[in-house]
C-alpha cells in the first residue's frame, strides 16, 4: 500500500499516524467535509497566540497552509490572544443579514495558559454573545501542568467555568479529532464556545488514528425541545 504525507489530512477513511498538532490541522478539514455532504458550504477561521503545548500548532498549519486555503480554511494569527478571540466573533455574525459566502463560519482559537488568563475577558463576551447555526468555535487551550517550558504553572479549566464555556479533556490523540468534532456540533446546539484541554503528552505526542469521518454520528437537538427563539 501506498502512503503518503498529506493522507493524513486527504483520506477519508483508513488508519494513519499523526501527532496532536497535525490531528488539530486535520480538523476543520474533516468538519468542512462533513458539512458539504449535507449541502451546506461551510469554511474555518483559525486564530490564536503560539505558546508550548501548542507551539508547533501553527507550524504544521503553515506546512499545509496551500492545501488548507484550497479547502477554505483561514489561518490568521493574532497579535495577542484578545484580539484573536475578538476576530473569532466576528466569524460567527458573518450570516446575520443572511449575506455571507457561506452558510456558515466555524472557528478555531487558540492559547496557552497564561494567554487563556489574559483573554478572559475577551472569552466571556464572545461566549456571552453565542455562535451561529452553521458555525461554532473551539477554544483550544494549551496547559503546561508541571511548568516545563512555561514561567508559570497553568490550568486552564478554571478559566473556562469562570466563562461559562464547556469544555472537553481529551485523553490521546484520537480523542482530540473525536472531541473537536464533537466540540464543533455542541457549539453550535448549545450556542457557547467549546473548549479542548491540550496538554503536552497529547499535543506532542503520536498515535495511529483511525480516520473513518463516519466512525459516529452526531444528532440534533430535536425542534420540539428547542427554545422559541432558538439556539443561536
Amino acid at each position: 500500500v501506498e502512503i503518503k504525507l498529506e493522507d493524513k489530512y486527504k483520506l477519508e477513511d483508513g488508519i494513519r499516524f499523526l501527532t496532536g498538532s497535525q490531528a488539530l490541522v486535520r480538523l476543520p478539514l474533516v468538519q468542512i467535509r462533513k458539512d458539504s455532504r449535507k449541502n451546506l458550504k461551510t469554511a474555518c477561521y483559525i486564530s490564536g497566540y503560539r505558546g508550548s503545548p501548542l507551539g508547533g500548532y501553527d507550524q504544521q498549519i503553515l506546512k499545509n497552509i496551500d492545501y488548507l486555503k484550497a479547502n477554505n480554511v483561514h489561518f490568521q494569527p493574532g497579535i495577542n490572544e484578545e484580539l484573536a478571540a475578538t476576530s473569532l466573533w466576528g466569524t460567527q455574525q458573518s450570516n446575520l443579514r443572511g449575506e455571507g459566502k457561506f452558510d456558515g463560519v466555524f472557528g478555531i482559537w487558540y492559547g496557552k495558559g497564561p494567554g487563556v488568563d489574559r483573554a478572559g475577558d475577551a472569552l466571556k463576551h464572545v461566549n456571552l454573545a453565542g455562535t451561529s447555526k452553521n458555525g461554532g468555535v473551539l477554544a483550544l487551550m494549551g496547559d503546561d501542568h508541571i511548568c516545563e517550558s512555561s514561567t508559570t504553572s497553568h490550568q486552564s479549566e478554571f478559566a473556562m467555568v469562570d466563562a461559562m464555556i464547556p469544555f472537553f479533556n481529551p485523553s490521546g490523540v484520537q480523542e482530540i479529532l473525536d472531541y473537536g468534532l464533537y466540540g464543533i456540533h455542541l457549539s453550535r446546539q448549545s450556542g457557547c464556545w467549546i473548549g479542548i484541554k491540550c496538554v503536552h503528552d497529547n499535543v506532542s505526542s503520536g498515535a495511529t488514528v483511525d480516520l473513518n469521518e463516519n466512525r459516529f454520528s452526531i444528532k440534533d437537538v430535536a425542534d420540539e425541545i428547542l427554545p422559541e427563539d432558538g439556539l443561536n
